[in-house]
């Protein structure tokens, strides 16, 4: 049996402030709004610590095709149950739930769909569809599976017009058969080249955890696989066990390690990154997305 590693005092107390903000008024009425579209939200199926604070703010991180996931990942908090067909009334939902919000920046994810044909990719694109239709001037940012690396899957999603692509490699290769059961190292490079093959204009974002038991060696190796492809933004986050059932944590490596992380990245040419023990893929999305533009473009008004 792994030995627990306890949760230092600092993080306790980061948490713990994150579950306070989720008693706010603010934060009460953006659960009622998701109950109330029948949505779904990677910030409940993941347990994403950041809630109350982004609620607060509101932000959240809808999750197109459900909540249910075909595959089974050791680290993740998703169910892994024989999903539902996708709901023809979710992408009119969702759009309504971005207007209603005032969401400038819309993150939406999804869970890996390999029971689709085209990996839920159609589905994926009316649901972008419908903001740009309801609120045009609204960025989309979505998070997508690995598709099984179906190139017409990632066209479909990229014709829909996003304003960045992400997908996650979440650890580094050496973990991959402990940590990302179906995944693949290189299948997920080669979708985020892919991208810039299609349309080479498209900022690209990815995103690892830390803690899972990676060394330096292998984490510099990892951010210079994702420059490699023409990734533009990255995150990196502590990983947290969702159960004792999960993957156990490794270390909680300390706030410095991660500044430390974050000038490294940029120094390899990340056009911006977000990099702290409570940072998850969607965190701060928009505010990430506009640093990347003015990298791009200094001279150009954001």
């Amino acid at each position: 049996m792994a030995i627990r590693v306890p949760v230092p005092d600092w993080l306790k107390v980061w948490v713990g402030k994150n579950k306070s903000a989720l008693r706010s008024s603010q934060a009460l009425q953006a659960e009622a709004s998701i109950h109330t579209h029948a949505l779904h939200t990677v910030c409940h199926a993941a347990r994403c610590p950041n809630r109350g604070e982004c609620f607060n703010c509101g932000d959240a991180t809808f999750m197109v095709l459900g909540d249910r996931c075909t595959r089974g990942c050791r680290f993740c908090a998703v169910d892994r149950k024989r999903p539902l067909p996708p709901d023809a009334q979710e992408p009119q939902r969702i759009a309504r739930a971005v207007k209603e919000w005032n969401i400038r920046y819309a993150v939406l994810t999804m869970p890996t769909r390999d029971d689709l044909p085209d990996g839920g990719a159609a589905h994926f694109a009316r649901v972008l569809q419908a903001i740009h239709v309801s609120t045009p001037e609204v960025k989309t940012e979505p998070l997508i599976s690995d598709l099984q690396g179906n190139t017409d899957s990632l066209k479909c999603i990229l014709q829909a017009r996003p304003d960045v692509l992400a997908h996650n490699v979440e650890t580094v290769q050496e973990l991959y058969a402990q940590v990302r059961v179906g995944a693949d190292y290189r299948r997920t490079l080669t979708l985020l080249e892919n991208v810039k093959k299609i349309n080479p204009a498209m900022l690209t974002k990815s995103g690892f955890m830390v803690g899972l038991g990676e060394t330096q060696p292998q984490i510099t190796a990892l951010m210079k696989d994702l420059r490699s492809v023409g990734v533009d933004l990255l995150t990196i986050g502590q990983y947290l066990a969702p159960s004792v059932g999960h993957y156990p944590v490794a270390r909680y490596p300390e706030p410095s390690e991660y500044e430390d992380w974050k000038e490294q990245a940029l120094a390899l040419g990340f056009k911006a990154v977000s990099s702290g023990p409570l940072v998850r893929s969607s965190y701060r999305a928009g505010q990430l997305y506009r640093t990347a533009l003015i990298a791009s473009e200094p001279t150009k008004k954001i």
